[in-house]
């Protein structure tokens, strides 16, 4: 217990429970442009159940810690001079997919804009079904999910505590405590503006094209990393930052004009 109170294991979670927000964000947006195509009672529900079972995998990773690491360790192919593990191939295949959903979404919308001048004339919202909105959720989850635990343990270094190991993990118990909480708090986090989230980008129809947009980079980073091309985050994170300071800059530019006209 001693070592769940001292000032890097207290350290270690926040910084931890920050970085899974952060991280998260690719995750909620993904999840709000999905359960608004589902009609609007459906859509808490549909981000609640996404959110939650994000949790649930990343916490079962979490324990089967020591299988997620083997993921990166079994080499499945060779690529541009570089050895394909199960956890690349799994990154490169959920880029993949999000590259494409995202394209997709985004040629709908300008084909609805260009033939009835209207983004959601084409398509009425509700037309999804709810197991295949919770289907794409959960297979990007997969994805996110073992990125999400690779980092945390990263960040948290397990091998400087000596407690006893949890059975199965091979890891010491603190360290599993700090990274379940710290992903608990972030999950929790991400509930709390799930809502919010999914009402302001379907309020916003260029704001849900930036977001479309987002997840078209995040796409393209995950399959530079599955091919062993290291994007810094930090450049991505400051790309979006911008993109989105911009938008919001618009928006209220275009909300200043609607009330002057009024």
């Amino acid at each position: 217990m001693a070592e769940l109170l001292t000032t890097q294991a207290l350290l270690a979670f926040l910084t931890l429970t920050a970085l899974e927000v952060v991280l998260g964000v690719d995750n909620l947006v993904f999840i709000s442009i999905l359960s608004g195509k589902l009609p609007e009672e459906k859509r808490p529900m549909a981000q609640r159940t996404g959110l939650l079972m994000a949790a649930a995998g990343r916490l079962v990773l979490l324990f089967g810690i020591a299988w997620v690491v083997s993921l990166d360790k079994a080499t499945l192919f060779t690529a541009y001079g570089h050895d394909i593990t199960i956890k690349d191939l799994i990154l490169i295949l959920g880029g993949v997919f999000l590259i494409g959903k995202a394209t997709w979404e985004i040629h709908h919308k300008i084909e609805a804009a260009m033939a009835h001048g209207n983004p959601d004339a084409v398509r009425p919202t509700g037309t999804a079904t709810f197991g295949a909105v919770i289907a794409q959720i959960v297979l990007l989850d997969l994805v996110f999910s073992i990125d999400s635990v690779l980092t945390a343990v990263g960040m948290v270094n397990p091998n400087d505590y000596h407690s006893a190991a949890v059975p199965l993990t091979g890891v010491p118990w603190p360290p599993l405590v700090i990274m379940s909480s710290a992903i608990i708090v972030a999950i929790a986090v991400m509930l709390g503006f799930a809502g919010p989230l999914s009402r302001f980008i379907e309020r916003h129809p260029t704001f849900k094209m930036l977001a479309l947009a987002f997840l078209l980079l995040i796409g393209v980073v995950l399959v530079a990393e599955g091919l062993h091309q290291h994007i810094p985050r930090g450049y991505i994170y400051f790309a979006m930052g911008f993109s989105l300071l911009v938008e919001l800059l618009n928006l209220k530019i275009i909300a200043a004009k609607v009330r002057r006209r009024g």
